[in-house]
């Protein structure tokens, strides 16, 4: 059965305990955790992570990997900031997600995601090969550790990523769809993406946003229902694709609009799943 939750981003300043604690007293069953620092990775602070969600009954869906280095997101320096595409960042931002794996192992959670960057489209550029193979050594080094590597999308068409997960041939590489980021990226309509891709979804991120209006920025994040991702096509295709993972929501904006907007999703969700 789909679980409904919420992305949090972990910090030193934040109290783990109280974190899962707001998540269950608003309604939520599961979440995903976003980690950045990479002084996070410790097996004490797993230990805490885990103790916290098994007292407040948080099923911890995935673990989204940040790591090191500039991230501009934006279509100027994005391309060359961004994920492990980079050349100048690619060994070590792979190495931080094995890192990321490992503490993903060690609070019992299968699934780390991340952002990859923007994926070469060409499958005759040396670059897309370079950049398959070292995505492939990540997802080796995952599988050794019972860990599935997950895509956030967004950054590339979907025929790009499914292209890349097909020639990376591991059977433990997915996707974490983002439901808005393909239409703020301008690459794609989120439910029709499902049609290309949809059997490799593993979780979600419930968002939603617009297109963008100039050749330099991304799109405008909105309030879900409030933009272009048509959310209920997008759960209903990935019903039809027999998707049995949770659904995850993420609005980056903070305070108490932020924790609004997520109790009024979570009410939104919970009617569309009743309805499907």
């Amino acid at each position: 059965m789909n679980k409904i939750g919420a992305l949090i981003t972990l910090k030193h300043d934040k109290d783990i305990r109280e974190e899962m604690k707001k998540l269950r007293d608003i309604g939520c069953e599961c979440c995903q955790i976003t980690i950045w620092d990479m002084s996070l990775y410790s097996d004490e602070y797993a230990d805490e992570v885990k103790a916290a969600a098994d007292e407040y009954g948080i099923e911890i869906s995935t673990v989204w990997a940040g790591w090191s280095g500039p991230a501009k997101w934006n279509f100027i320096d994005g391309p060359s900031t961004l994920g492990i595409v980079p050349e100048a960042y690619r060994m070590k931002r792979s190495e931080e997600l094995i890192v990321g794996a490992k503490f993903a192992a060690r609070i019992g959670c299968k699934r780390v995601a991340t952002h990859a960057g923007f994926l070469p489209e060409n499958m005759n550029d040396q670059k897309y090969r370079d950049v398959v193979a070292t995505l492939r050594y990540i997802a080796e080094e995952f599988g050794k550790l019972g860990i599935c590597f997950l895509f956030e999308t967004g950054q590339e068409t979907p025929i790009t990523l499914l292209r890349v997960i097909e020639d990376i041939g591991l059977s433990n590489v997915g996707i974490n769809m983002d439901t808005a980021n393909l239409i703020l990226y301008g690459k794609g309509n989120s439910a029709d993406a499902i049609t290309v891709f949809g059997k490799y979804v593993m979780d979600t991120h419930i968002k939603d946003g617009n297109y963008p209006t100039t050749g330099t920025l991304l799109g405008k994040q909105m309030k879900v229902g409030e933009g272009m991702a048509n959310i209920p096509e997008v759960i209903r295709r990935l019903e039809e694709v027999g998707y049995q993972g949770n659904y995850i929501i993420e609005r980056e904006i903070s305070g108490e609009q932020q924790t609004k907007d997520i109790i009024d999703t979570l009410a939104f969700l919970k009617k569309l799943l009743r309805e499907a």
